[in-house]
């Protein structure tokens, strides 16, 4: 192999390799969101029992977190959006699997799962925000 060649081999194994990681982001933000919030809670009804100003202050601080997670899922799902390359081409057939397609896949397959998560961090927000005491 050619020393050109050698290398645009190594750009395209790297480019899906961070395709691949891209993928795994905003599930991880989803999930470490999860953790956080019904740890949190739970932490806080039972060492502090329930008290008011605990769960207001609870309450502004898992709203910050989701708002931090929602951008943070948001520019993957954006991220993913510029690598799918869809509007540029209107392209989303493909006949033979080559590495431009199987590069545009993995950001598809992304941005589908970056809405997924979207979604699921306001789903596990929605207690917080009828939160009023912990029973």
């Amino acid at each position: 192999m050619a020393k050109t060649e050698q290398d645009e081999e190594r750009r395209t194994l790297s480019e899906e390799a961070d395709s691949l990681w891209m993928i795994t982001f905003a599930g991880s933000i989803w999930a470490v969101h999860f953790v956080v919030c019904y740890g949190a809670t739970a932490a806080v009804c039972a060492k502090l029992g329930g008290d008011a100003a605990a769960i207001m202050t609870l309450r502004l601080a898992l709203g910050g977190f989701t708002l931090l997670a929602l951008a943070g899922i948001a520019f993957v799902g954006w991220r993913s959006w510029v690598q799918w390359d869809f509007l540029n081409d209107w392209n989303y057939e493909h006949a033979l699997a080559g590495k431009e397609h199987r590069h545009e896949f993995l950001g598809h397959a992304s941005f589908l799962l970056s809405i997924i998560s979207f979604i699921g961090v306001i789903y596990v927000s929605l207690p917080v925000l009828v939160l009023e005491t912990c029973q």
